[in-house]
């Protein structure tokens, strides 16, 4: 008996555009659509958008993750094809990235805890710059920074907001992470730093009812935060597929020269 494929079984996430609806359905008529808790691979189809929340959707499940662009922004996608899926899969090579684990703590004492794949952001609340007291492996590296805010952004980050914030751009297995200011103020030549991925970041905020501030791991935010601590969560580790030729590590190579 011939054994099933590596990824038989597949499950077909869409974004609400029409045009990742019509993939969805041509995909799901042609190879079925497995439920993703019994599923070999799941493909996301959409943006890059989608395929951040389909990795938080099944961070914990070991499930990976192949994505198709059928949305805005593809960096993290694989190109659109109905053809041979099943062989693609199987050609497929993996990345294994581990999110950042943010705890913020808010005026009133409440813990916010959330994990982000990109980044981990402060932002100033009102028309005045933050300021933020910064500590790496419990020692002070910063006693005051006036800035719109910071982020602490992972490899596969890199090159989103932080790349806006001209922040550098990481190889994808760098046990690095990004510490980028947003329009610092002072110290006013400031850039950021390079930081181990093992680093325990803590920021303080510093005068939080006269300048508040929001702390935003990816897309969940909590508000008038006084304290937050992000390091990298090695306990879950998320797999990414991508074509042969067309990796992760290729895309954010490519991305330092301009490509």
């Amino acid at each position: 008996m011939t054994p099933p494929a590596r990824h038989d079984r597949i499950s077909f996430v869409a974004g609400p555009s029409a045009e990742a609806q019509d993939a969805l359905a041509q995909l799901a008529a042609r190879y079925g659509n497995a439920e993703p808790d019994n599923a070999d691979v799941i493909v996301a189809l959409g943006g890059d958008g989608l395929m951040l929340k389909t990795l938080h959707d099944y961070m914990r499940t070991d499930i990976p993750i192949y994505g198709m662009h059928r949305g805005t922004v593809g960096f993290l996608m694989n190109e659109f094809s109905t053809v041979d899926l099943h062989s693609r899969l199987d050609a497929s090579r993996d990345t294994v990235i581990h999110p950042l684990l943010m705890r913020a703590t808010d005026v009133h004492g409440e813990v916010h805890v959330h994990h982000a794949i990109n980044e981990v952001s402060l932002f100033r609340q009102t028309h005045q710059a933050a300021r933020l007291r910064i500590l790496i492996d419990e020692r002070e590296r910063m006693s005051e920074l006036i800035a719109d805010g910071i982020m602490v952004a992972t490899p596969a980050g890199s090159t989103a907001y932080n790349l806006s914030a001209q922040g550098p751009i990481l190889p994808i297995n760098a046990a690095l992470l990004a510490l980028t200011p947003i329009s610092a103020f002072r110290p006013r030549r400031w850039r950021g730093a390079l930081l181990p991925n093992t680093a325990f970041v803590v920021i303080e905020v510093l005068e939080g009812d006269k300048r508040p501030v929001a702390a935003v791991a990816d897309h969940d935010e909590a508000r008038d935060v006084r304290r937050v601590e992000i390091i990298s969560d090695k306990t879950i580790s998320m797999r990414m597929l991508f074509d042969p030729g067309h990796s992760l590590e290729e895309r954010i190579l490519s991305e330092q020269f301009g490509y």
